[in-house]
């Protein structure tokens, strides 16, 4: 499929700071990057790297006063294919070695506190048909809403306030996909149909010898997603970061059939 996608942060940088930010299509088998441009208003040096593992982007420069960043590109996702259910889970033994540090727990997916009710919730489930179970509880049991979470928030308390975002969502599905035993691992993404517009994050699992995305809102199509940034969680794949404060203007963020 491919996509047009476009993205406008307007951000205030006061007093200035460093910041990396995360918004570039990642250069990843299957993804190919039609044609891209990004510019700075005013214009902004800055440092541009590329991960040898996921081909995610960064961009690092030292920012002051109001600044805007526009992003815009068309790119062909390939054929992404929806999780069916008799994919199977890998014994830990046979997993490569790269794939062990998605099975542990990190800074916002304590799994390794929901080991008991993974096992009473999907005890008699197991691969592809596990992660469905999840998707499916955490459907029926966690409102999407904005305001009951902020950037701490871990996979614990949206269990406890039952309702999130995106985030949320993914920190929670991988939370669960990890303490059953399957590696699962954040995804940044721009998202076609996803309604309001907005940087998406979703999730993928290691099962049949490959990742398979997953959206734990199920509020946009696999098939429509563009791949941005994985990491562990959050913390690895952040559109923006900073050293210091800095205050949102505006941003919009589109994604479109090219």
């Amino acid at each position: 499929m491919k996509l047009r996608t476009r993205a406008e942060l307007v951000y205030r940088f006061d007093p200035p700071t460093d910041a990396i930010y995360k918004i570039q299509a990642a250069h990843w088998p299957g993804q190919h990057i039609v044609e891209e441009t990004l510019t700075f208003d005013p214009p902004v040096e800055f440092q541009e790297d590329e991960d040898a593992e996921f081909g995610a982007r960064t961009l690092r420069c030292h920012l002051s006063g109001e600044v805007t960043l526009t992003y815009e590109a068309v790119v062909e996702n390939g054929q992404l294919l929806g999780l069916p259910p008799q994919v199977s889970q890998h014994d830990w033994g046979d997993l490569p070695a790269e794939i062990l540090p998605y099975l542990s727990p990190s800074r916002y997916c304590p799994s390794d506190q929901f080991g008991r009710f993974v096992t009473r919730a999907f005890g008699d489930t197991a691969g592809g048909a596990r992660v469905i179970a999840i998707l499916d509880w955490i459907s029926a049991n966690i409102d999407y809403e904005h305001g009951v979470s902020d950037t701490e928030t871990t996979a614990a308390r949206t269990f406890i306030d039952r309702a999130g975002v995106c985030r949320d969502f993914t920190h929670l599905g991988m939370t669960l996909c990890r303490a059953s035993g399957i590696p699962a691992r954040a995804v940044s993404a721009y998202a076609h149909q996803l309604e309001p517009p907005d940087f998406h994050a979703i999730f993928e699992v290691w099962l049949d010898n490959g990742w398979w995305l997953v959206d734990p809102t199920r509020l946009a199509p696999v098939e429509g997603l563009v791949r941005i940034a994985c990491g562990r969680d959050a913390a690895d794949i952040a559109f923006l970061t900073t050293q210091g404060r800095c205050e949102l203007v505006r941003q919009t963020v589109t994604v479109e059939p090219a």
